[in-house]
């Protein structure tokens, strides 16, 4: 499923996260915890001066936004390309605006610099 195709997730679900998010991502929280309720996402990483690398995103799907997620990145379909990090499902949810934003701004999904960071332990 492409992100252009969710519909908004129940305003139960979402009320439960609104406490964690100001401004224009309470807007984009309903797509996000749809997205997140999928419990994964295809995409491709953005290369600059090189080609996109296609990744597979997969993580635990749980309903409340202070328990911890563990998403797995596996890039160019190679076991040796996997990745892994643990945070708090309202942090990871805010990596999902993040997503959604990048594709509506460039029709790819792709994670932030930020999310990237954590996922690579370079901000640590």
């Amino acid at each position: 499923m492409s992100i252009e195709q969710l519909k908004p997730a129940e305003q139960g679900a979402v009320a439960v996260y609104m406490p964690y998010y100001q401004g224009a991502k309470r807007t984009m929280l309903p797509l996000a915890i749809s997205l997140y309720q999928k419990g994964s996402l295809e995409g491709q990483r953005k290369i600059e001066g090189g080609e996109n690398i296609p990744f597979v995103a997969t993580w635990f799907v749980s309903k409340l936004p202070s328990e911890l997620t563990r998403c797995r990145m596996q890039f160019d379909n190679n076991a040796e390309l996997s990745y892994e990090v643990t945070l708090a499902n309202s942090e990871f949810v805010d990596f999902l605006i993040d997503v959604i934003n990048t594709f509506k701004r460039t029709r790819s999904a792709d994670f932030s610099q930020a999310f990237y960071r954590r996922l690579l332990r370079a901000d640590t």
